[in-house]
């Protein structure tokens, strides 16, 4: 049992790490800010909450694994490496996708409520 409640403890170490120390995860962490105060003002329905939650939870588990990739390739290499590059690169754009594909939810969601 021990195991288990640290493993949980070592998880939250982990993500307060990554909004301590990586700046996208803090525009990230503004941006759900920032739905939820607008999902509270403009009283969005369940179905509508629980999509924000999903892509809450995909756009900020993406940075922390996109973190946690580049942490270990820093760890192995400081030099130019081109196939540390593709790694760091295509972690990225996950993350980046993830967003991308979050903004035009965000925006079917909350323009026909706003305009």
């Amino acid at each position: 049992m021990k195991k288990f409640i640290l493993s949980f403890k070592y998880a939250i170490e982990g993500i307060i790490t990554g909004i301590k120390e990586e700046r996208n995860m803090k525009i990230h962490l503004l941006a759900v800010i920032v739905v939820i105060a607008m999902g509270i003002i403009y009283k969005i329905s369940k179905i509508e909450w629980i999509i924000c939650i999903v892509l809450f939870g995909l756009v900020i588990s993406s940075e922390l694994i996109n973190t946690a990739i580049e942490n270990a390739i820093d760890l192995v290499t400081d030099e130019k490496n081109e196939l540390a590059k593709k790694a760091k690169d295509t972690a990225a754009g996950s993350v980046l996708i993830n967003a991308i594909i979050s903004a035009i939810i965000a925006g079917l969601i909350w323009i026909p409520k706003i305009f």
